[in-house]
């Protein structure tokens, strides 16, 4: 399934199936903000909380499959910052069964020391997440940088 596409599930009533529909958006949508506050919080150690065991994530820190290794990329690309900070926007979300795409957009602020922002970036991301019996889970993550803003110099950063 593509995101945009629309997904009708089978059997039950409309209402029912409507409100099943909301529900999932609603928690794949807290999905998303959980992956940002995990990144912030660096919270590593608690990936499973985010993604599968399996999942696969495709960022331009780099590529990996595992829980752990997820962990070591994100404590990798975002441990050594004093702070950071993610919003994500714009999300698209179709849900089919126990799977989903997801895309949305996100704009992440990297400080080194202190309060003083030393780049921003915005991102592309496209997603799939699975229901799992601990909720949903996110299985893959792909995300493109679209621009880097450095923001000593002021200008556009090295890609």
């Amino acid at each position: 399934m593509n995101v945009g596409e629309t997904n009708e599930k089978g059997g039950g009533g409309a209402a029912g199936d409507t409100a099943a529909r909301l529900a999932d958006r609603a928690e794949i949508t807290d999905l998303l903000a959980r992956h940002g506050r995990w990144l912030d919080d660096g919270r590593f150690d608690d990936v499973r909380s985010v993604f599968t065991e399996d999942a696969v994530v495709v960022v331009g820190s780099g590529e990996v499959q595992g829980a752990d290794r997820v962990a070591e990329l994100a404590r990798r690309s975002h441990g050594p910052f004093a702070r950071t900070h993610h919003l994500t926007t714009n999300p698209l979300v179709e849900v089919g069964g126990d799977r989903a795409v997801l895309g949305a957009q996100q704009i992440a602020v990297f400080c080194r020391e202190g309060e003083t922002p030393e780049f921003t970036v915005g991102e592309e991301y496209r997603m799939e997440a699975v229901r799992t019996p601990d909720g949903w889970r996110l299985s893959r993550v792909e995300g493109d940088r679209l621009w880097r803003l450095d923001h000593a110099t002021g200008g556009q950063g090295q890609g």
